[in-house]
């Protein structure tokens, strides 16, 4: 890989990083309150309450799994950022084999070549 290579990914890597940051803040702004205070807010101003309040947490669950998606997403971006500070970006971070461009162009946070990450998820 080349040094324009790296640096291109890093652009990548903190574009991307900074876009799942701003979708985080979103979420919680959206969400300032805590599901009980949704859930009363409901109660309070429905008649089929049971069925809002279910939608309320059905919708802050799925928001709350996004937010710890995105958390986990720019974990693994400061990985990947720390790998390129390190010089082993693009290197399987498992069997130490090189990480193919286009998996990268793919997932620029990739820390296994595809054959480890099959292996790791049991395939």
């Amino acid at each position: 890989m080349t040094s324009n290579d790296t640096e291109r990914f890093r652009d990548v890597l903190t574009d991307e990083r900074r876009r799942v940051e701003h979708a985080l803040a979103t979420l919680r702004e959206e969400h300032r309150g805590s599901l009980d205070d949704e859930v009363e807010e409901v109660a309070a101003t429905s008649d089929n309450h049971l069925a809002e309040t279910a939608s309320a947490t059905l919708g802050r669950e799925i928001d709350y799994t996004l937010g710890d998606n995105a958390e986990q997403v720019i974990s693994e971006i400061d990985a990947a950022l720390k790998r390129i500070d390190d010089g082993t970006y693009g290197t399987c971070t498992n069997c130490g084999g090189e990480i193919p461009i286009p998996r990268l162009e793919a997932n620029p946070w990739a820390s296994l070549c595809i054959d480890c990450k099959r292996r790791a998820e049991g395939g």
